[in-house]
């Protein structure tokens, strides 16, 4: 047997501490437990060998402290103080079975029960920052120190009083960690970048291992700002102790991987999404950030025109039908969806949606999360839960044939379907059903408006003022006489000169000629004619709408859009 169990029963038989009688029925109950990892199966063998009187725990705690040149610890000396739990913290304590017994110089001290699993004392290591040494504990002794410790959430102090165990919560201004001098505790680096990025009202953390530095960047008003980088040694400790925090595994470096944080922060829940991509120079991780309270689910704050919010609370009136949201990536579409949600959401309808993922939990509303690796997609969850008999559908997206013909055949069956796709602007979303595979006559049948849309970012309203850009912008009648705004940095937008976003729609209403034109299988051009002749305003010309008001800038609008032509206006 060529493995932690089993070398450790030969070595306890070579130093005649057991016997071969010994061995051998210890190697049959092993068998019973085939699926339990070897290393983790040590300290059970060491306590069945007590159990079937074998042997006694001073013979065998010798002779593996002999083996492995550590010292030994008894269970009255298993205590710790408050600065040393706050250095380990719970999750590491029970994650890998070790009790921090003190720090000197930078050193730390733990007690262990497995001297065998060497790979734990070196990641520990490596999320701590610091140098590790190990004791030998007998496995009773430590389980019973880590519950009688931590089984309520909090600790023993060496006084015999009991302490609620100090997990700081995060803070806002949370003093950044100095890393010059004594090199501060991983946790304490990494609760202080949480901290910062919710400070800051970032979507994203961005951790990037370049070649000969850890970039950090944060996405606030969807664009990316560099923030103070740390040193480049701190990487591996960096994101494997966020990978811990995220349940995923540490030791796996080969495949992207998923996980999840929850953390509070002033007496509110703030949910991150964790995601790890292996690159040529380390694990790139990205950290977003879901913030309930900051989620803006009233239609009326997405910056709609008076006459579209109208034209949208009548779509949503409707029994049955498909609507539709489009975009790039980022641009607000979930968001809108939930509004839509949370506008219609009543005791007697029954609401159902499939996402992946969740991003924000609803109140009354039944939502699925997709899991392709146990075969649940969109389309096997949509053919469920239309035996759930739903009033309103909300599918996060449209990918497949498969998914676009349920959710057009329950829009014409009864139900209110909510969906995206990802296109340019909102005509082409009709084309996109199509090339899908939808037939045509379907399609104008079952379609009731789309929804193209980007996301802005507002000049802060502390700093902005009116200028004259150098080169007027066209298509706007009597752009020399239209006070532009340009911010040009305070403290309250942290020099950026924006604070916050909007939504620019161009809301295509599905009218009856649009719906002829569908049928006919009409070119793109006609259906964007045909738009226009109903009122249809571009993303573009509701951008420079935001522009001429002072809202945002040409610049932004230019970045984001494109002008169709005189021809388009």
């Amino acid at each position: 047997m060529k493995t932690s169990g089993g070398y450790l029963l030969r070595l306890l038989q070579n130093k005649g501490v057991i016997s071969r009688e010994a061995v051998s029925n210890i190697e049959d109950c092993l068998k019973l437990e085939s699926g339990k990892r070897q290393e983790d199966a040590v300290p059970d063998i060491l306590e069945m060998l007590v159990e079937k009187g074998f042997a006694t725990r001073k013979p065998i705690l010798t002779a593996l402290a002999n083996e492995f040149q550590m010292e030994t610890v008894e269970e009255n000396d298993l205590i710790a103080s408050a600065e040393v739990w706050e250095i380990v913290g719970k999750d590491l304590a029970e994650r890998y079975r070790v009790f921090p017994l003190s720090c000197r110089g930078g050193r730390l001290q733990l007690a262990v029960a497995n001297p065998f699993d060497l790979a734990a004392l070196d990641d520990l290591g490596h999320l701590l920052g610091m140098a590790v040494e190990a004791k030998l504990a007998w496995p009773g002794d430590l389980r019973r120190a880590l519950v009688a410790q931590l089984g309520q959430g909090g600790f023993l102090d060496p006084d015999g009083q009991y302490i609620q165990f100090p997990r700081q919560p995060l803070v806002v201004s949370e003093p950044k960690p100095d890393f010059d001098g004594y090199e501060a505790p991983i946790g304490s680096y990494v609760r202080w970048l949480i901290a910062k990025a919710l400070e800051m009202r970032a979507s994203d953390i961005h951790l990037e291992p370049l070649e000969s530095r850890f970039r950090v960047r944060f996405r606030i008003d969807g664009s990316l700002r560099e923030m103070e980088n740390p040193p480049k040694r701190l990487q591996p400790a960096i994101i494997s102790r966020l990978k811990l925090m995220a349940e995923i595994s540490i030791a796996e470096k080969r495949l992207p991987q998923d996980g999840r944080i929850l953390v509070s922060l002033e007496g509110r829940e703030i949910d991150l999404r964790v995601s790890t991509l292996p690159t040529a120079h380390g694990e790139s991780m990205v950290i977003r950030i879901l913030d309930r309270e900051n989620l803006r689910l009233d239609l009326s704050e997405l910056g709609f025109r008076c006459e579209d919010l109208k034209k949208v609370e009548h779509l949503l009136s409707l029994p049955d039908g498909m609507i539709l949201v489009t975009g790039p990536t980022g641009s607000g579409k979930t968001t809108t969806l939930y509004s839509f949600l949370h506008s219609i959401n009543q005791p007697d309808r029954k609401i159902i949606t499939v996402e992946d993922p969740v991003e924000y939990q609803l109140s009354g509303i039944n939502q699925v999360q997709v899991k392709r690796e146990v075969g649940l997609d969109f389309s096997s969850a949509l053919r469920s839960l239309l035996r759930q008999a739903p009033n309103i559908i909300m599918i996060g997206e449209i990918r497949d044939l498969e998914t676009a013909e349920i959710a057009v055949n329950a829009s014409l069956t009864g139900h209110l379907v909510f969906s995206t796709l990802h296109t340019n602007d909102s005509a082409a979303a009709v084309s996109r059903l199509i090339d899908i595979g939808i037939k045509p006559f379907l399609v104008s049948a079952s379609l009731r408006a789309v929804l193209a849309q980007r996301l802005v970012r507002l000049l802060c309203p502390n700093c902005r003022k009116p200028v004259q850009p150098e080169n007027q912008p066209p298509g706007i009648e009597g752009a020399a006489d239209i006070p532009f705004t340009l911010g040009t940095g305070c403290s309250q937008c942290s020099g950026r000169g924006y604070n916050g976003r909007s939504g620019i729609f161009e809301f295509m209403e599905i009218t009856e000629e649009i719906q002829q034109l569908i049928y006919r299988e009409a070119p793109l051009a006609s259906i964007r004619i045909a738009c226009r002749r109903a009122g249809l305003r571009t993303v573009w010309e509701e951008g420079m709408r935001k522009a001429t008001q002072g809202l945002t800038t040409v610049e932004e609008v230019l970045a984001l859009t494109v002008d169709g032509g005189e021809e388009d206006r």
